[in-house]
């Protein structure tokens, strides 16, 4: 349902931009990026897709008959040759199901080899959270209506400090810098953490740069941005996990690099119509009840 390399649609969902660390580096911090539903909803919306998904802890007393009703649509998405996202953990893809098994077929995006999901599995897993997504169709949108909402997507996430409220261990955007650069210079963290984040993080920073400069004939904003998301690439060529000081120094110079660019993107939505944020809709600002 999408058309292009993967980096543009990393960066027209806005996905490539969300940073999330947690205070010790912990590995999770890289899928702890807020509410997937909340999160994934508007990244779909921006490309023209419809999508139905549902999620929620598998302690609920409800959690079985929500995995029965899964169970089924799932089933119907694949009839209809569409796999569905699935936390493993992470995200992979259900591909495929057997009824005479009773089970799912599962890509994980790391090996060829499928895995296996038993029907009364779906949704059990070791953090205690379930999520479903199917994607169901899709319109065609104009790249400038979805480039720009990209940008503000990446300004909301640049701003928002804490995406797991009530929970502030795991710091988003802007703070998720400060937190990996803390923990750095603490040296109490979680050094695979560590790693599986930096990695993680320069991979995304790749796919925006990739973006940008697929998209920076659009408007003159975006060349700068471009340029500096270049530059953060460079700033951790030869990175060596060993070498601290020099990877605090990366960040460092790191965030001054994406608050410029971030300066840039704000610039750009100043000066162009936002209705999707300043429109009051008729039941006021409070959701409808």
């Amino acid at each position: 349902m999408f058309t292009g390399p993967k980096y543009m649609l990393s960066g027209l969902t806005g996905m490539a931009f969300k940073f999330s660390v947690h205070e010790r580096l912990l590995p999770l911090s890289v899928t702890a990026y807020g509410g997937w539903g909340a999160e994934h909803g508007p990244a779909v919306e921006n490309v023209g897709l419809l999508s139905d998904w549902d999620c929620s802890r598998t302690r609920h007393p409800t959690f079985r008959f929500y995995q029965q009703a899964a169970i089924d649509w799932i089933r119907r998405s694949l009839d209809r040759g569409i796999g569905v996202i699935y936390w493993i953990p992470e995200f992979g893809v259900i591909r495929g199901y057997d009824d005479g098994d009773s089970v799912f077929f599962l890509q994980d995006g790391k090996s060829d080899e499928d895995q296996i999901v038993l029907y009364d599995n779906l949704g059990l897993n070791s953090t205690g959270f379930w999520y479903v997504e199917a994607v169901a169709d899709a319109i065609d949108l104009p790249l400038e209506t979805m480039a720009l909402e990209s940008i503000r997507l990446a300004l909301d996430d640049w701003t928002t400090p804490h995406k797991t409220l009530p929970n502030t261990d795991i710091g988003s955007g802007r703070l998720a810098y400060s937190f990996i650069i803390r923990a750095l210079l603490k040296g109490d963290y979680d050094v695979l953490g560590a790693r599986y984040i930096i990695e993680s993080y320069i991979y995304a920073r790749d796919e925006i740069r990739h973006y940008l400069e697929d998209i920076h004939h659009l408007w003159p904003e975006l060349v700068e941005a471009s340029r500096l998301y270049a530059a953060i690439g460079d700033t951790f060529e030869g990175w060596d996990m060993a070498d601290v000081p020099a990877l605090v120094r990366a960040f460092e110079t790191a965030v001054a690099l994406e608050e410029g660019a971030m300066d840039q993107f704000r610039k750009l939505s100043d000066r162009l119509p936002d209705p999707k944020r300043i429109v009051v809709p008729r039941w006021g600002k409070a959701t409808a009840r």
